[in-house]
């Protein structure tokens, strides 16, 4: 839909997603409706930030009458399909859609979008960085009057979503979006160019198996025409093994050398390379990447091949790349105190993701897991645990369930466990075990939603506490 004048539409969730959504359609002559499950006294402030428009609310649940008069459903991020009015909505025949689909359907320049089940706001951020400074240089004259820069909108599943920006977007702009599988659960549009970093157990509690939760992360190449690019990861059998569904190019990234006949981004001795048919370019040296573990390299050689698909310069994507500091609550180093590093990986909500970030260290670790499970298994990295960590300390929802993964697998080096009430008192007695030449990891491997608002509020209040130590 192009056109969304006296149309009657009802939001579910009020989140930053909803309250975007809202405000757009709003401005363009819907007629809004935003349900949220939660009672007035805990939106004052979204209800604030809309009271300049004609949306109407009905808070404290979702009831069925809503969906009487009603021409569209919209479904923040994190609202189930198995919601009893999302399920009566499907049965009513009301089609179903959400922000990012709307904005796929509006917005006048080329766009790319990055999904996977790790590693997709590290490449979002670093493509954004590197398109900035591509697009710095660039000018087009959009009237006779005046001479302007495109400009480069990164956003979608993190940051601001990027329907608030698309009534000012120009056709010579990019739009650098990360979506989930939650979003491309309704999306019927793909980006131009569309990359698929890996698929590994993740939000099994809301998809429900592993095939259903690929199908999703599948959607963003099965609207490509064969004038698109897709970007899929070499090494995870989940993103490769969706290659025949590819309408248009096909790269990829690897940390290992290529196959004969593939085009991308690869590591080989040191150096990070880029093939293009019979050309191959050296990139720059593994060593000049400031983030640490095997998986944020993947990341760097993620970003660059997606770079290379839309056109940037290179002299702009190696200065991104070598200037890159990661995202916050990414194997983000909070501090140094006496002789042990504290790191903040709090976006880690799936075992994999802790995983890897296990992988990322030499040093004996003292390991923070814990918070609300996903329905995921722990016996891999409870077997890792056995292998390369010292000390674990369990807390949360899932403390029981990690604790007894970790004592059943067992192994040839002992773990010293240990299991608190919080995260607080995590950091507590991580302080008083840890000893120099340690590394206190709070990767958790659980979401934060037994305890904090999102990952984010929780690795903020990790950071906060550890420099209060």
């Amino acid at each position: 839909m192009t056109n969304w004048t006296n149309t009657h539409v009802l939001i579910l969730g009020a989140a930053r997603q909803g309250l975007a959504l809202a405000r757009w359609l709003s401005r363009h002559g819907s007629n809004v409706t935003l349900s949220d499950s939660r009672a007035a006294d805990e939106l004052t402030s979204a209800q604030a930030s809309l009271a300049d428009t004609n949306v109407k609310w009905a808070l404290g649940g979702h009831p069925l009458e809503l969906l009487n008069n009603t021409d569209v459903l919209c479904l923040s991020g994190g609202v189930p399909l198995t919601l009893p009015i999302v399920e009566e909505a499907v049965r009513r025949g009301i089609p179903l859609t959400n922000d990012t689909q709307v904005f796929m359907e509006v917005v006048p320049c080329k766009t790319i979008g990055i999904t996977g089940s790790a590693g997709k706001t590290t490449t979002t951020t670093l493509v954004g960085e590197m398109a900035k400074l591509s697009y710095k240089g660039e000018e087009s004259i959009h009237n006779s009057s005046f001479i302007t820069h495109p400009s480069v909108f990164v956003g979608g599943n993190i940051g601001d979503p990027l329907i608030n920006y698309v009534d000012d977007m120009k056709a010579d702009d990019l739009a650098i979006l990360e979506l989930s599988s939650f979003q491309l659960e309704q999306m019927t549009i793909s980006p131009n160019i569309s990359a698929i970093l890996n698929i590994t157990p993740n939000h099994l509690d809301r998809h429900g198996t592993m095939e259903a939760y690929t199908n999703a992360k599948a959607r963003i190449l099965d609207f490509q025409s064969d004038k698109d690019t897709a970007i899929l990861g070499h090494d995870d059998k989940g993103a490769w093994s969706l290659r025949n569904k590819v309408k248009g190019s096909l790269l990829t990234f690897s940390l290992h050398e290529l196959d004969e006949g593939l085009n991308g981004a690869y590591l080989h001795d040191g150096l990070l390379n880029m093939r293009n048919g019979n050309a191959y370019l050296p990139l720059m040296l593994r060593e000049k990447i400031q983030l640490r573990g095997d998986h944020n390299v993947a990341n760097v050689l993620a970003a660059f091949t997606i770079g290379h698909a839309a056109g940037f310069k290179l002299d702009d994507m190696l200065e991104a790349a070598e200037e890159f500091r990661g995202v916050p609550h990414r194997l983000e180093l909070v501090r140094e105190l006496d002789g042990v590093r504290w790191y903040n990986d709090s976006i880690a909500t799936a075992p994999e993701r802790s995983m890897a970030a296990i992988h990322a260290f030499e040093e004996p670790i003292v390991l923070l897991l814990g918070g609300r499970d996903k329905k995921l298994p722990w016996d891999e990295i409870a077997q890792l645990i056995h292998k390369h960590v010292d000390h674990v300390v369990v807390f949360g929802e899932a403390a029981e369930l990690i604790q007894n993964a970790v004592s059943v697998v067992g192994g040839e080096r002992s773990v010293d466990l240990h299991r608190v009430n919080d995260l607080k008192d995590a950091v507590l007695i991580a302080a008083e075990i840890a000893s120099s030449g340690d590394v206190v990891l709070f990767s958790p491997g659980g979401t934060s939603y037994d305890a904090f608002k999102d990952f984010a509020e929780r690795g903020e209040l990790f950071r906060k506490w550890v420099l209060e130590l």
